[in-house]
C-alpha cells in the first residue's frame, strides 16, 4: 500500500515536472520575437532590406456617366502603391472622395513625401507602422492612407501565404450577395442601365433629386428586383424625406441611404421616427469615434476602405458598430478591382454588400473578387489574390 501511494505521488510529481517543463517552452515561445515566430510557422522572416514604394495615379473610364446628388464623371483617377520587400509586392488603392476635400493628386504628393518613411517601417509590426503613418499623412488623407494600408496588408498575406480573408479568420463561403449600382440619368439610360443589371438580385438606385420618382418608375419598369435606395443627402426637409421613404417602402425598398445632409443630425433622428425601412449612416460616418453617437439616429452604418483609411480601420469599425448592435454595410467608390478587392476580404463579417465598383469601369487594371449570380466569390490567392492585367 505505501509503495503503491509512493509511486503515485512520484508519478504526479513527475507529471508535475513534465508539465512545467511544457509550459515554460511554451511560454518562451509566446515571448519569441516576431522573426523567430515567423521562423516556426514556416513564413518568411524579417529581412533588413529596405523596400521600395511607387505611387501613380490611374484613370479608370467609367462605362456609363455616372451621376450622383454631389457630381457627375465620364472617369474617376484613384491613386495606387505597390510596396515591395524582400522581393514581394503589395498592391494598394485609394479613391480619394471629393465630398471629404480629398483629391487624387493631393493624395500622391502626400505618399510621396513619406516614401522614405513608409520605406523605414517594418511590416511586420504593421499595427505600429500603419498607425504611425495615418499620423504622418493626417486627418484629411483617407484614400491615402488606404493605398498604403491594403498594400501592407496584401504583403503580408502574401508574405504568410494565405489570403487576407483566412487571416482574419473568415469564410469565404459566408461573403455576401452585392448590389450593382444604377447612377442618375434619363428614363430610358436608367432602364438601359437596369436591365444591363440583370445577373445582380438585387439593385443599389442613386436618388435625392426631384426625379426620384421618375427614376423609380423606370427600374420598376424593368425589374421587380428588391432595391436598396442611396440618396446622398440629397433631401433637406425632413418632411419630404418621411413622405419620399415612406412612399418608397411601396416599391420594394429594403433599406435608405444618407437620406439628409450629414450635419442635420437631429432631422434625421426625426425622421427615423416616422418611417419604417432601415436608415444607414454613410457620409455621417467618418471616423470610429462618431459610431456610437449615430447610434441615436441611424440603423446601421456603411463602412468604406477609402473612409476608414484602409482594411484594418474599417475591420475596426465593423467591430464597434457590431459592438453597438448596429448593421453593417459594406461599401465602396469607383475603383479598380485591387481597392474592391480589399473590401471584399472583409465582406463576411457584414449584413450588406455594395462593392461594385470595379464593376463600373472598362479598364480596370486588376482581377480579383469576382461575383456569381450577385453573389461575391472571394479569390484563394495569398494576400488580396490579384492578378495584374498589364
Amino acid at each position: 500500500m505505501g509503495r503503491a501511494f509512493r509511486s503515485r505521488k512520484e508519478n504526479k510529481a513527475v507529471n508535475r515536472r513534465q508539465w512545467l517543463k511544457v509550459a515554460g517552452a511554451a511560454g518562451a515561445f509566446t515571448l519569441r520575437p516576431i522573426g523567430r515566430l515567423l521562423a516556426a510557422s514556416g513564413a518568411p522572416p524579417a529581412s533588413d532590406h529596405k523596400p521600395s514604394v511607387q505611387v501613380d495615379l490611374k484613370r479608370l473610364m467609367l462605362r456609363h456617366t455616372w451621376t450622383t446628388t454631389m457630381s457627375s464623371n465620364a472617369y474617376r483617377d484613384t491613386v495606387n502603391v505597390r510596396y515591395t520587400y524582400d522581393a514581394i509586392t503589395g498592391f494598394g488603392e485609394g479613391a480619394p472622395i471629393i465630398r471629404y476635400s480629398e483629391f487624387p493628386d493631393q493624395a500622391k504628393l502626400a505618399i510621396d513625401a513619406i516614401r522614405d518613411k513608409i520605406a523605414a517601417g517594418d511590416p511586420w509590426q504593421f499595427d505600429a507602422f500603419l498607425a504611425g503613418i495615418r499620423k504622418l499623412l493626417g486627418e484629411h488623407e483617407h484614400a491615402a492612407m488606404a493605398a498604403v494600408d491594403i498594400a501592407v496588408m496584401d504583403w503580408i498575406g502574401k508574405a504568410l501565404n494565405i489570403p487576407l480573408y483566412k487571416y482574419f479568420g473568415l469564410d469565404a463561403a459566408d461573403a455576401p450577395i452585392t448590389t450593382f449600382s444604377i447612377g442618375i440619368d434619363t428614363p430610358e439610360i436608367t432602364k438601359q442601365k437596369t436591365a444591363e443589371a440583370a445577373a445582380y438580385p438585387v439593385l443599389k438606385v442613386k436618388v435625392g433629386l426631384n426625379t426620384d420618382e421618375e427614376t423609380i418608375a423606370a427600374v420598376r419598369s424593368v425589374t421587380k428586383k428588391p432595391l436598396r435606395v442611396d440618396a446622398n443627402e440629397g433631401w433637406t426637409d425632413k418632411e419630404e424625406a418621411i413622405r419620399k421613404i415612406n412612399w418608397l417602402e411601396t416599391q420594394g425598398v429594403e433599406f435608405i441611404e444618407q437620406p439628409m445632409p450629414a450635419h442635420m443630425f437631429e432631422e434625421i433622428k426625426y425622421v427615423r421616427g416616422k418611417v419604417h425601412l432601415p436608415i444607414i449612416a454613410d457620409e455621417a460616418c467618418t471616423s470610429a469615434a462618431m459610431i456610437p453617437q449615430l447610434k441615436n439616429a441611424y440603423d446601421g452604418i456603411n463602412v468604406k476602405l477609402d473612409k476608414a483609411g484602409g482594411i484594418t480601420e474599417a475591420y475596426r469599425w465593423i467591430k464597434m458598430a457590431r459592438a453597438l448592435d448596429l448593421k453593417v454595410m459594406l461599401g465602396c467608390m469607383v475603383s479598380s478591382s485591387c481597392s474592391v478587392t480589399a473590401a471584399a476580404h472583409l465582406s463576411p463579417l457584414v449584413d450588406y454588400a455594395d462593392l461594385d465598383g470595379n464593376l463600373l469601369i472598362a479598364n480596370d487594371p486588376f482581377a480579383g473578387v469576382t461575383v456569381e449570380k450577385g453573389k461575391l466569390i472571394l479569390p484563394q490567392g495569398p494576400g488580396l489574390g490579384l492578378r495584374v492585367l498589364g
